[in-house]
């Protein structure tokens, strides 16, 4: 059984190496695990060191370093181990992608091997993503639509709970189910997935390329799989440095939006793109509403709750 793990690294090289260390222990027969780590041109000593760490451990019998010319992103970086990968006599049957971020726990590889085994129909497999302390992340998914954009940017209770059947993140499930889309962070993809649809799609840089594959295995006769049993400790924005926190704020870099805008004008249109574009402004305007609302109110609840009747209620023709 062979398995090609790939890991695009830009300037996480510490973190790529106790990743690493945590495969160590995942080689284990019938498994023949072969392990690629991209480096996406960055700006720090990335190649020097990973290079001194593989040489130093004699880890070069199963790992390999693969040095791009420039940042060409997650997708990209992906495909240039994979497609010549499939090319050889005898190409992987699996290809696991894992964030540089993440160290995987005991027998994580093996369990995904094993359900993918066991259910013929699935393509694609997700980890359980996970806190170091165990706690679970959300890590399989609803594909995004209209509504979702608009759930997603206002994320405010009340609304989360009428619209829960557009929740793109659902609650983490302990049971091994079917889904939309699995979190990149630890993906699990048949051979056959890929010669039935492609690589990834290189026009993303960074988000939504992982859920453009899922729809793409979709539409093919693919199922797409959570699989809890296999778990791996996820470091939320190490490997992007940018934050859980920051995305449910809303402070989204430029390229969130330009592959936000690539997927649904590639999968269903532009009005389907307007609509998306228009329901995400407009609940982020409400929730930046709410949120100055909330602030006036906890600074001064008497001030802001007179100054509130005084100028903004009209009842009757008369101001209260």
């Amino acid at each position: 059984m062979n398995i090609l793990v790939v890991i695009v690294n830009y300037g996480t090289a510490r973190l790529v190496a106790d990743c690493l260390r945590s495969l160590v222990e995942q080689r284990s027969r019938p498994i023949v695990l072969r392990v690629v780590i991209v480096d996406n041109a960055s700006d720090d000593d990335s190649v020097q060191y990973l290079g001194a760490l593989i040489n130093e451990h004699r880890w070069d019998s199963w790992v390999s370093l693969l040095q791009l010319d420039r940042n060409h992103g997650f997708s990209y970086g992906n495909n240039a181990v994979i497609r010549p990968a499939l090319e050889q006599a005898r190409p992987p049957d699996y290809v696991m992608l894992l964030n540089p971020d993440t160290v995987t726990r005991r027998g994580a590889i093996t369990s995904l091997i094993e359900f993918m085994q066991e259910h013929p129909k699935a393509g694609i497999a997700g980890s359980r993503l996970e806190d170091p302390d165990t706690t679970p992340q959300i890590s399989a998914f609803r594909f995004h639509s209209v509504p979702s954009e608009f759930q997603g940017s206002l994320n405010l209770g009340i609304v989360t709970r009428l619209m829960r059947r557009w929740v793109v993140a659902p609650p983490v499930r302990n049971e091994s189910h079917t889904c939309d889309w699995v979190a990149g962070a630890a993906m699990m993809v048949r051979r056959e997935v890929f010669e039935a649809i492609g690589l990834f799609d290189d026009g993303y840089f960074l988000y939504f390329d992982e859920v453009d594959f899922c729809l793409r295995a979709r539409r093919a006769g693919w199922a797409c799989w959570y699989a809890p049993a296999s778990r791996v400790v996820h470091l939320v924005g190490q490997a992007t440095h940018i934050s859980d926190s920051r995305l449910k704020t809303g402070r989204r870099p430029a390229y969130w939006f330009t592959s936000r805008r690539r997927y649904f004008l590639k999968h269903f249109g532009r009005c389907r793109a307007l609509g998306a574009d228009l329901a995400h402004v407009t609940g982020h305007g409400f929730w930046r509403i709410h949120r100055f609302v909330q602030r006036k109110a906890d600074n001064s609840p008497p001030k802001f709750m007179r100054d509130l009747l005084c100028h903004s209620v009209v009842f009757k023709g008369f101001r209260v």
